[in-house]
């Protein structure tokens, strides 16, 4: 049943399961956990609609790239399914068999453990029942850049698909407004006990189960781990170690402009790179799109309104914010786009500040770096683009000077697509999680989303992190009807 944790408390101490917000991970967990007979509770810290009071919770400093948390996020029921696009790629069995550059290690895990789950997958997005990922054109003839191949979902909204589940489903509990506060570890007994959770007007309850999974995102699921004193005090995470290390987002770099040759047709054309591409140039894996603006004339009315627009940005102090929501381009342009993949690096990292939010949970500092072998990555897709468009005859590219000169300060804005703080790996040394999303040095405490994706690919992650959740809420069920002496 839905209730609101501001007006009804009625929490039970007997659950099986504890999931700390109600995305499309935890969503997707919480249904199939309750389905397998378990007792489970679901807390969402935002409302059952937006509210700016939830949504204020996000604001974060930044001493690196700016990441738009408070914009791109959304802290309410169902999460940021609630402005999910709907574009879905799987991953490929390269995402997890080639390891990044550098010294982080890749996926300790094959590609077949989440390939299994793709048709689960898909159908709780409301893609088609075998459903191809189609291609909207040819590739290149290089060998470097193929069609790209995605599925557009609807896109489902989560909190409204699956409203009379989580309300009728037996065994289920979901609390919206119902902040988690604290993570209770007993260092004895390797075992988180509880958590400690809190209405908006501070009352703090505690709310003990068997297992806990952490939902949150990317930022919010660090900085739950790191938020703990007694996780820390065990030595389960510390502030120098990889708790939060390693944020990875989805580079959307302008590579540049083109002027299609007479003749050519001027639909949006998507490529995506090839694994021959990837390993000749030890790069990583990127979506390029090409699209020619409308041909508008800039005179008149037009030219006004843009002018003011522009002006307005400035003299407001907002004009980064509108560059990122907005682009002031020339009209007949043809603009070059992508999705880049970015690899993790130990110093693109959420960490905690000293100030404390209204509930007395650390606020945090983001430094969201781009690497060297990012801008590899970036100029060898611009190079190679440029390349092809040229050798095909499709016509002429000019990139910008940022793509191919590193020294020139790189113009960019993030895709919303967190990743990487609690990474998986065979080792804490490398990781926060091992193979079955548990935390390291922990007995039941799991972590799901894309926080833990050790490489992010360039394919946009909603539907591959619910594959993972289906495979979590398998682990979880197996280990349950174990303890409890039930046949597996």
């Amino acid at each position: 049943m839905i209730k609101d944790y501001q007006a009804d408390k009625t929490l039970r101490d007997d659950y099986d399961v504890c999931i700390v917000g109600a995305g499309p991970a935890g969503i997707t967990l919480a249904l199939r956990l309750a389905a397998g007979g378990w007792r489970v509770v679901l807390l969402e810290a935002g409302g059952h609609e937006y509210t700016p009071q939830s949504q204020a919770f996000y604001k974060c400093t930044s001493t690196g790239l700016e990441l738009y948390a408070e914009e791109t996020r959304l802290r309410y029921l169902g999460g940021t399914s609630n402005h999910w696009a709907g574009r879905c790629r799987p991953f490929t069995a390269s995402d997890f068999s080639v390891a990044p550059p550098g010294e982080m290690p890749g996926w300790p895990i094959a590609y077949a453990e989440i390939e299994q789950y793709l048709a689960a997958a898909m159908d709780i997005v409301d893609l088609p029942a075998g459903a191809e990922f189609h291609t909207m054109n040819a590739g290149l003839k290089g060998g470097e850049f193929e069609a790209d191949r995605f599925l557009l979902s609807p896109p489902t909204r989560f909190a409204q698909k699956y409203a009379a589940a989580l309300n009728d489903t037996s065994g289920l509990d979901v609390f919206f407004n119902c902040n988690c506060v604290d993570i209770e570890f007993v260092q004895d007994t390797g075992r988180v006990g509880a958590v400690l959770v809190s209405d908006y007007n501070g009352q703090r309850a505690r709310l003990p189960a068997k297992h806990f999974i952490l939902a949150t995102g990317a930022i919010e699921n660090a900085r739950q781990l790191l938020n703990s004193e007694s996780l820390r005090a065990a030595g389960v995470v510390s502030k120098d170690g990889p708790v939060g290390r390693c944020f990875m987002e989805h580079l959307n770099v302008d590579l540049g402009t083109f002027i299609l040759k007479d003749g050519e047709d001027t639909e949006s054309r998507q490529y995506y790179t090839t694994d021959a591409f990837v390993a000749e140039y030890r790069a990583g894996k990127g979506n390029v799109s090409t699209a020619v603006l409308a041909d508008v004339q800039t005179y008149g009315r037009t030219a006004e309104v843009k002018h003011f627009l522009e002006n307005l940005a400035c003299e407001m102090g907002v004009a980064s914010k509108v560059e990122f929501i907005a682009k002031f381009s020339c009209p007949g342009d043809g603009v070059i786009g992508t999705m880049i993949e970015q690899f993790p690096n130990r110093q693109s990292r959420i960490s905690l500040l000293d100030e404390k939010d209204e509930l007395g949970v650390a606020k945090v500092n983001v430094n969201w770096v781009v690497s060297a072998d990012d801008r590899h990555t970036i100029r060898c897709i611009g190079a190679e683009m440029a390349k092809q468009f040229a050798e095909m005859g499709l016509g002429f590219v000019k990139l910008n000077d940022f793509v191919y000169e590193s020294s020139v300060p790189l113009k960019m804005a993030p895709h919303a697509h967190h990743m990487g703080t609690t990474r998986m790996a065979a080792s804490p040394e490398f990781g926060v999680v091992d193979a079955d999303c548990k935390v390291f040095a922990t007995d039941n405490l799991y972590v799901a989303g894309s926080s833990f994706f050790a490489k992010g690919g360039a394919s946009n992650p909603t539907m591959p992190l619910i594959q993972f959740a289906l495979r979590l809420a398998d682990h979880l069920n197996a280990r349950l009807r174990a303890a409890s002496g039930a046949v597996v």
